[in-house]
C-alpha cells in the first residue's frame, strides 16, 4: 500500500484499471502504462521503489519480440565489425608481412595503431550515438568500417596500412559501446548482460568463423586483380558494407519509433525500463554535464573499467596473435589447417560468453561471474608457462576462451547497472570499452618476436592480469554490500529536502535512494 499511496500523491487521481487493459499492457497495478511511460513523471519513488507492477507473462511476450527484432540485426553487425578488426592476424599467415616488407616490430606497430584512434573516439563517440541515435548511428559508423576493410585489400606499404586501420579505429570505436548503450533503452538491468552476451558472443565466433572463412576464401585463386591476403579484406569488407545499408532499414532507433510495436507496447517497454531508474522522469534524457560525468567517475565505473582493461589485454591478444600462436604449436601444418585450428577454442569460448550472462541474468549478479572467470584464465596461462608440449599448450587455449570472453558482457551490464540516468549509462559504456580498448593496445606488444615460440612474457603478463583482474573485482564486492550498509542508515527525506527535480535527477547514483547492484 506504501507504493501505491506515493503513486496517488504524485500522480493525482487515478481510474480503475480493468482486467482487459491489464493484460493488453502487462500492469498489474492502478498506475498505467503510459502514464508510467509519460515524461516529466517519475516511476518509482524517493526509496528507489518501483510505482508499478508489471504482469510477467506481457512482459515476456514484449521482450521476446523485442530479441527477435532487436538483438539479430546488432549481433550480425558486431559479428562483420570483430572480423574486420582481427582479420589481420589471418591475412599475416597468407603473407601480409612479406608483401608490405614488415619486420621487427612492424607489425605491433600496425595493430596499436589501430587502438590509438579507437581509445581517443571512444567516449566522444558514445555521447553522438545518443545524440543522433542508434538507429542511425550504428549502421553509419558500420558502412565506414566496411569501406576501410575494403580499402585495406589495397595498401601497398606499412605507412598507408597503419593509414587505414587508424580510420578503421575511428568508425570501430563506437560499435561495442553503442551497442550496448543501444540495448539498455530496451531491456531491464537483469535482462541485459544476457542480450550484450548474444552479440558479445559474436568476438570468440568471429575468430571461429574468420578463421573458417579466411580459410574458404583463400582457396580461391584470385577475386578480380586481388590475390591472397588482399581477397581476404576485400571479401569481408564488402560484405560487412551490404550488412550496413540493410541495417539502415532494419535498426528501430527506440520503442516510440518502432512500428512492429502497438503504442500499449510502446508504453510498457519504456515503462518497465524507467521502473528501474530512481528519480529519473525520462528513459531518455537531454545530454547534461553533471551526469556524464557522473557515469565517467562513477565508483563501480572505474574499477570494473579497469577489470575490463585487464580481461582485454587477453581477449584481444587472442584475436590478433591466436594464428601466431597456434603456428608455434603446429609449425609443420599447413597454413589452410594452422588457420583452422583456430577455431574450436573460439567455439568453446563462445558457449561461455553466453553461459556466464545467462546465469547472470537469473540471478540479477555480474560481479561474481568476473570472480568465476578470472581463475580459468589464470590456470591456461599457468599451462602454457609451465608446459611446451603442443595438446597441453592447445588444451590451455581452450581453458583462456572459457574464461576470457564472457567479460565484456558482464562489465557493461555491470556499469549499466549502476548508473541511473541515461546520460550516465552512455558515458559509463563508454568509459568502460575505452579503458578495455587501452588493454587493447598493450596486447598488440604483448606478443614479442623476440619472445617466440614459447612466448614467456606475454603468456606471463596475461597471468598477471588474470590475477589482477580476480583481486579487484573481489574487493569491488565487498565494497558494495559495504556502500551500501551505509546508504540504509541515510535520512532520504532530509537528503532530498530543498532540491527541485533537475538537482534530484543529476544526483544520479549520489541519489540516497540507489542502492549499487553487483
Amino acid at each position: 500500500m506504501g507504493d501505491i499511496n506515493a503513486a496517488e500523491k504524485q500522480m493525482g487521481n487515478r481510474q480503475s484499471f480493468s482486467a482487459s487493459s491489464h493484460e493488453k499492457t502487462g500492469i498489474a497495478h492502478e498506475e498505467t502504462a503510459h502514464e508510467a511511460a509519460a515524461r516529466g513523471i517519475a516511476a518509482t519513488d524517493q526509496y528507489g521503489h518501483s510505482l508499478v507492477t508489471f504482469d510477467s507473462k506481457a512482459e515476456a511476450r514484449l521482450r521476446h519480440k523485442i530479441d527477435l527484432y532487436i538483438v539479430p540485426t546488432v549481433a550480425l553487425l558486431y559479428l562483420f565489425c570483430f572480423i574486420d578488426r582481427a582479420n589481420v592476424g589471418n591475412a599475416r599467415l597468407a603473407g601480409l608481412e612479406k608483401d608490405l616488407k614488415m619486420k621487427g616490430y612492424d607489425y605491433n606497430q600496425l595493430l596499436s595503431v589501430f587502438y590509438v584512434s579507437y581509445i581517443i573516439f571512444e567516449i566522444p563517440s558514445n555521447m553522438a550515438c545518443k545524440a543522433i541515435g542508434p538507429g542511425w548511428f550504428i549502421p553509419a559508423i558500420s558502412l565506414g568500417f566496411g569501406i576501410a576493410s575494403l580499402g585495406t585489400a589495397f595498401v601497398d606499404t606499412l605507412s598507408s596500412a597503419c593509414g587505414v586501420r587508424f580510420i578503421l579505429g575511428i568508425f570501430e570505436a563506437g560499435m561495442l559501446p553503442g551497442i550496448a548503450y543501444y540495448l539498455s533503452r530496451w531491456y531491464r538491468r537483469s535482462e541485459l548482460a544476457l542480450r550484450l552476451s548474444l552479440y558479445i558472443v559474436m568476438a570468440p565466433l568471429a575468430g571461429a568463423f574468420g578463421g573458417l572463412l579466411a580459410s574458404g576464401i583463400l582457396t580461391l585463386k584470385h577475386f578480380g586483380s586481388l590475390h591472397q591476403w588482399r581477397m581476404i579484406f576485400a571479401i569481408e569488407g564488402i560484405i560487412t558494407i551490404g550488412i550496413s545499408i540493410i541495417a539502415f532499414f532494419t535498426l528501430t532507433d527506440r520503442p516510440e519509433t518502432a512500428r512492429w510495436l502497438t503504442q500499449e507496447e510502446k508504453d510498457l517497454a519504456i515503462a518497465r525500463v524507467k521502473s528501474e531508474r530512481v528519480g529519473q522522469t525520462a528513459v531518455l534524457d537531454g545530454i547534461d554535464t553533471k551526469k556524464t560525468l557522473r557515469g565517467i567517475f562513477s565508483p563501480v565505473t572505474v574499477a570494473t573499467s579497469f577489470i575490463f582493461l585487464l580481461n582485454n589485454v587477453t581477449v584481444q591478444g587472442l584475436a590478433f596473435f591466436a594464428p601466431t600462436i597456434v603456428r608455434t604449436i603446429y609449425p609443420k601444418a599447413t597454413v589452410v589447417s594452422q588457420q583452422l585450428h583456430t577455431v574450436p577454442p573460439y567455439v568453446v569460448g563462445a558457449f561461455f560468453t553466453v553461459l556466464f550472462p545467462y546465469l547472470s541474468s537469473k540471478i540479477d549478479k555480474r560481479n561474481i561471474f568476473l570472480m568465476i572467470g578470472a581463475p580459468l584464465i589464470m590456470i591456461g596461462y599457468i599451462m602454457f608457462l609451465g608446459s611446451t608440449n603442443p595438446q597441453v599448450r592447445y588444451g590451455a587455449t581452450f581453458i583462456i576462451t572459457s574464461g576470457a570472453f564472457a567479460f565484456g558482457a558482464l562489465c557493461n551490464a555491470q556499469v549499466s547497472a549502476n548508473v541511473v540516468s541515461d546520460t550516465a549509462r552512455a558515458a559509463a559504456i563508454g568509459t568502460n570499452v575505452m579503458m578495455g580498448n587501452v588493454g587493447g593496445l598493450i596486447s598488440t606488444w604483448s606478443f614479442l618476436p623476440f619472445d617466440g615460440p614459447n612466448y614467456h612474457i606475454g603468456n606471463g603478463l596475461n597471468l598477471a592480469t588474470a590475477t589482477a583482474s580476480l583481486l579487484i573485482a573481489t574487493a569491488l564486492l565487498f565494497w558494495m554490500w559495504g556502500n551500501n550498509k551505509q546508504r540504509e542508515k541515510v535520512d532520504v527525506d532530509a537528503k532530498l529536502a530543498g532540491l527541485d527535480q533537475r538537482q534530484i535527477e543529476d544526483l544520479d547514483w549520489k541519489h540516497p535512494g540507489f542502492r549499487w547492484k553487483p
